[in-house]
């Protein structure tokens, strides 16, 4: 039976290749590309031109999440997102997914057409988001976290970084369907970055093989793009200088089992994707 994912009005395949999810952050202040995008028809350019470069889907926020990173109002966020949503659903294929914690922002952006609610706190924050996911069918991204950006980096490490990702997913999942959310339209990541010390991020992407197989009736989704410890890596690099790193910790995750990778840079990823399932092919 062919591994699908069902989101609102569609299924995705996860046979055929590693989905690549493009990052669109409407934001003053995200880590990597905040201010570049806050206007819409800077936003709107930017996700046909991931689209061009091979998306499969585009992840729309309106918030960062970044450790320090301001909360914003609902409203601001609604403020932010929508309107991009709403253009981008009429002109693009592929699916729309909005990275909110706020279950007022998912109902709007469902509404003006993203078909996936991507839930950083994995329903920490207000569980009220998988009762939006269920009535609208949409397919929900559960991802592991500790803490919110105020605290996240304060937080004393867990003993066990790959038993503390799946009890707190198989917790999250639980309310997920307990509110109704199917099991088909559950996605689960577990979170770099997200209160984690460089060790277990890298530790995370190392043993990915370890979570996938904890949860087999669910797809895996995994993002390193950028982040902060592919600079450690390579002693202090800037944003600007992690593309190798992210498409290494890409190649990896793959190879360990993610079914998708949610990236910034569209078709550096599409190409390592491509060469490591034509490689995995080939296994017997």
């Amino acid at each position: 039976m062919p591994r699908e994912w069902h989101i609102a009005g569609r299924k995705l395949l996860l046979d055929q290749h590693t989905l690549v999810m493009g990052i669109l952050n409407v934001t003053p202040d995200s880590f990597s590309d905040g201010n570049q995008f806050l206007q819409s028809e800077k936003a709107i350019e930017h996700a046909h031109q991931l689209v061009a470069e091979g998306a499969d889907l585009i992840d729309i926020g309106g918030e960062s999440t970044r450790p320090g990173a301001t909360p914003v109002e609902f409203d601001d966020e609604i403020r932010r997102v929508v309107p991009v949503i709403e253009r981008l659903a009429k002109q693009l294929s592929v699916p729309i997914s909005v990275d909110t914690t706020k279950p007022v922002v998912a109902a709007a952006a469902l509404n003006s057409g993203a078909a996936i609610v991507n839930d950083v706190s994995a329903l920490r924050f207000d569980f009220h988001v998988a009762d939006v996911a269920a009535k609208a069918g949409a397919g929900l991204i559960l991802m592991h976290s500790r803490g919110g950006p105020a605290t996240m980096h304060g937080l004393p490490p867990v003993p066990d970084i790959v038993g503390e990702v799946i009890t707190s997913l198989r917790e999250s999942i639980s309310i997920a369907e307990k509110r109704q959310v199917k099991r088909a339209s559950i996605v689960v990541d577990p979170g770099i970055g997200f209160g984690k010390t460089q060790e277990q991020n890298l530790e995370l992407i190392a043993q990915l093989r370890q979570i996938s197989e904890a949860f087999v009736d669910y797809p895996l989704m995994i993002g390193t793009s950028r982040k902060s410890f592919i600079g450690r890596v390579f002693d202090g690099a800037p944003v600007t200088e992690r593309l190798h790193g992210t498409m290494a910790s890409v190649a990896v995750a793959v190879l360990n089992g993610a079914d998708i990778v949610r990236v910034h840079d569209v078709k550096a990823a599409v190409e390592t994707v491509r060469n490591v399932n034509a490689i995995t092919a080939m296994r017997t």
